[in-house]
């Protein structure tokens, strides 16, 4: 598969989160800050050099390339712990307090899947941590995780090849989104919506 081809990890994050989003970022290389992308990127500050600690039972690796050759994947973990018997334990940092976001949990899905294949250890779990709660949130990487990891690359490559980007979701998500004023979800959310006013309108006069 060549580089055009590859899907970055972090797409399926964005992907997961919305469609335009993720279009907006890897197919258009836009982007813009609001609080919480600067807050996302303080704390990956403390992960973003790469390094290597060894500890009593484990090995941790800051800031790891990763790659899945049969997925087409690349990207980098933030921290993976490799235990005594060299099983790795991704672990992706997160700003914010502990949830349960599903698209968080797809991007540490894929993390696993590439270590797999870099490794050959089965990697039942990772976790989240986040650094407001100072938590980690542990998640099995499990079967239906691992096919929604492989379908969401899929739909991610097809969406990167399309020339149209995905229609705007115009939800609540839009109000934390950085890409707000890029993406205008209002606005073109509604279009549809006045081009049946003006069809209704037209055919009114006639």
């Amino acid at each position: 598969m060549d580089d055009s081809q590859q899907v970055p990890i972090s797409a399926l994050q964005h992907w997961s989160y919305c469609p335009r989003q993720c279009a907006l970022i890897h197919a258009e290389q836009a982007f813009a800050e609001n609080v919480h992308t600067l807050r996302g990127r303080a704390v990956h500050r403390q992960v973003d050099a790469p390094g290597i600690e060894t500890l009593p039972g484990r090995r941790v690796e800051r800031a790891m390339p990763l790659w899945c050759d049969r997925l087409g994947l690349v990207g980098k973990a933030d921290v993976v712990e490799f235990l005594a018997d060299g099983t790795p334990f991704p672990i992706e940092y997160k700003h914010g307090r502990r949830r349960a976001q599903r698209h968080d949990e797809l991007q540490l899905a894929a993390q696993a899947l590439c270590l797999e294949e870099m490794t050959g250890h089965v990697v039942p779990s990772g976790a989240l941590y986040y650094h407001s709660s100072r938590r980690r949130r542990e998640v099995p990487i499990n079967d239906a995780l691992r096919k929604e990891v492989e379908s969401a690359v899929a739909a991610v490559r097809t969406m990167l090849a399309s020339p149209r980007l995905p229609p705007p979701v115009n939800d609540a998500r839009c109000r934390q989104c950085s890409l707000i004023d890029l993406c205008q979800p209002a606005a073109l959310g509604d279009a549809p919506r006045y081009a049946r006013l003006a069809a209704r309108l037209f055919h009114a006069d006639e």
